[in-house]
């Protein structure tokens, strides 16, 4: 067994591409479903677990497109499976698309990545001047509100959580609530309250979706609020996902569901802007780019680097092969 991949991190959140790995189905969306249980999975855990990867690693495969009307499909995966929808990962695959030659960019203007995702059409809008890239806006698919202020029992006290749809379902809640800072010391505490909520949440009805493949809560987003810039609100957040993922990036399908929120609130208005951090300092800037009759079509802006590309091996006699985790 030997798989080629390009890392790149967007805001910190790592980013693995592999190109070639086999799948099936008529759609990504399908895709994914086979993916779970076929050869996929097995080419996930190689290269996403230990010794090769880490328990926070991320990363995609690149499949053919729904249809014409986009450029390529990606199904992203984690070290728990895979994910429904992934905003720094599609940035990232903006960035990898115009490097590689891949989509034909625009060196001093916008060029539009259409990627297909198991939650819908998205789109990276690569925007570039002399050649380089300045920055990669994220156009999501829908954003909603499923449900606001459910009560949830916690290990640390009783705290009121809204259910909101970025392409995946998250759970969000002010880290206040439960004593807490967005702050890296607070790290394993977050991680710990973050998957109590997400698996206490994971069943109820509002997190279930008409599409059931979209169903079940993929994490919890706990922020600080920072107040205000002069452009809108600024908050700080870590989004933990799956089972205890911490993602690096402000998360930017977590962004969206953010955005989501807060324009259905009133807290962030048509023509303001999100400034949101991450718990390692990095920033993402979201906007409500159109309304819809049930949410909001949410963009968010960032960037994203190569790191290196590797060629993984698996050696004869190894006895793991299907990686393990310590988490």
């Amino acid at each position: 067994m030997q798989w080629s991949t390009e890392d790149w991190h967007t805001a910190g959140e790592p980013f693995r591409i592999v190109r070639h790995v086999p799948t099936h189905g008529t759609t990504v969306a399908e895709r994914r479903v086979e993916a779970m249980h076929g050869e996929a999975n097995e080419v996930r855990r190689f290269l996403c677990l230990e010794p090769r990867g880490h328990d926070d690693m991320y990363g995609g495969f690149i499949t053919p497109p729904d249809d014409d009307g986009a450029d390529f499909g990606v199904l992203f995966w984690h070290k728990d499976g895979f994910s429904t929808a992934c905003g720094h990962g599609t940035i990232a695959l903006g960035a990898w698309a115009v490097r590689t030659g891949l989509v034909a960019a625009d060196p001093d203007g916008e060029t539009v990545v259409t990627i297909d995702v198991p939650s819908g059409r998205v789109q990276a809008r690569v925007r570039m001047h002399g050649g380089k890239i300045e920055e990669i806006v994220f156009r999501n698919v829908e954003s909603r509100v499923l449900e606001r202020g459910i009560v949830v029992p916690t290990s640390r006290g009783e705290v009121m959580v809204d259910l909101v749809f970025g392409g995946a379902v998250y759970a969000t809640l002010a880290a206040e609530a439960v004593g807490l800072q967005v702050t890296p010391q607070h790290t394993a505490e977050l991680i710990a309250i973050g998957r109590e909520i997400k698996w206490a949440l994971n069943d109820h009805p509002a997190a279930q979706l008409a599409d059931d493949r979209l169903s079940g809560v993929y994490g919890t987003i706990l922020f600080d609020d920072l107040g205000r810039t002069t452009t809108g609100p600024h908050q700080r957040n870590v989004t933990v996902f799956a089972d205890g993922e911490v993602d690096r990036s402000p998360c930017g399908s977590g962004t969206a569901a953010r955005v989501a929120l807060l324009a259905a609130t009133g807290a962030l208005a048509d023509d303001e802007l999100l400034t949101h951090d991450s718990i390692i300092g990095t920033r993402f800037i979201a906007r409500i780019a159109e309304r819809t009759a049930d949410g909001v079509i949410p963009e968010v802006s960032g960037t994203a680097y190569r790191v290196g590309a590797s060629t993984f091996a698996l050696d004869d006699g190894d006895p793991l092969a299907t990686g393990f985790s310590l988490r």
